[in-house]
């Protein structure tokens, strides 16, 4: 197929790779403009634009793509082609983009929908406790991420996996799913499976406030959540006004005594860890831990300089849920 592709992350990198392996046509590649990037902030070229360049694919970065200008520069493009290509590209796109090629605008989103609507589904099925999520390839429609189903793919998620360490393998099934979609629609054996809306959740972009604990949560929702959350916005509380990244951390069952403290309330000091009093009678243990402006150390270094003690409150937030 001659194919427009529309994506900025590593995550829609094996899609575009897998589309010209497959030996589509892709004339034309859509990405975020370039960025500063880390404490340096150099300027840098999202991955699909990297790919792209190597191929020597023609690359297109519109600060927007809503104005009559850019509909005048761009739709003539879209109409000769047969197919829209959009994984992760960060847009939401204006409905003439959407119905100019052939067969539309088909998407790469890494959920089972209709679960997990919107822009971080992969973070919140983690933070959310699920235990399988996967991949749907969807033909587009004007809504967020309401268009009709045309394949899905399974996966679990591990116990200890983060959203770090899923969004590659989501990509690799979404890479293979998207080549297999495009050969069963070039053949006519795919019929669209509309969406049940009741079954509907929504994913959120995350804010850094989502990644600040309340310790109102169980033990294992504040866990899920710091998995969900990796490398952004993570897992953080404050002690007083100071700012601590738990990085190592475990679920328990809480204590009689323990039961008996608020939520927050440091219950146990060993020497290579402290636990948290949280809901649903359960304690959070830490075992390694990042103060701001410090790099991540084992609790047994952190207690040395925090003389931290029972009784002991962190703060607390209330969180947003997807």
């Amino acid at each position: 197929m001659k194919l427009i592709f529309m994506g900025t992350p590593e995550f829609a990198v094996p899609s575009l790779k897998k589309l010209l392996e497959a030996g589509h046509e892709v004339f034309a590649v859509f990405t975020q403009p370039d960025r500063p990037v880390g404490r340096k902030q150099i300027v840098t070229p999202p991955p699909v634009k990297v790919l792209a360049v190597e191929r020597g694919i023609p690359v297109y970065q519109p600060t927007k793509i809503k104005t009559a200008e850019a509909r005048a520069e761009i739709e003539p493009l879209f109409q000769t082609t047969d197919a829209g290509i959009v994984a992760a590209y960060g847009r939401i796109l204006p409905e003439w983009m959407l119905a100019a090629p052939r067969l539309g605008c088909i998407n790469v989103h890494s959920s089972l929908l209709p679960k997990y609507r919107g822009a971080a589904p992969i973070n919140w099925a983690i933070a959310c406790g699920e235990t399988e999520t996967g991949v749907t390839i969807m033909q587009m429609d004007a809504g967020m991420d309401t268009g009709a189903m045309l394949l899905q793919g399974k996966a679990a998620i591990g116990e200890r996996e983060t959203s770090a360490e899923l969004t590659p393998r989501l990509a690799e099934l979404g890479a293979g799913l998207l080549v297999e979609t495009l050969a069963k629609l070039e053949r006519g054996e795919l019929t669209p499976i509309p969406q049940n809306d009741a079954d509907a959740t929504y994913a959120p972009i995350l804010k850094r406030e989502d990644g600040q604990v309340n310790w109102v949560l169980t033990a294992t929702e504040i866990y899920n959540r710091q998995r969900g959350f990796t490398p952004f916005p993570g897992c953080y509380t404050f002690l007083d006004d100071q700012r601590l990244e738990l990085i190592g951390i475990a679920a328990a069952a809480a204590s009689e005594d323990a039961r008996n403290l608020h939520f927050g309330t440091v219950c146990e000091v060993q020497k290579d860890s402290f636990s948290i009093v949280c809901g649903g009678n359960t304690i959070l243990r830490v075992m390694e831990v990042q103060p701001a402006g410090k790099r991540v150390m084992p609790v047994r270094d952190f207690l040395n300089g925090a003389k931290l003690a029972i009784g002991t409150t962190f703060k607390s937030v209330e969180v947003a849920q997807a």
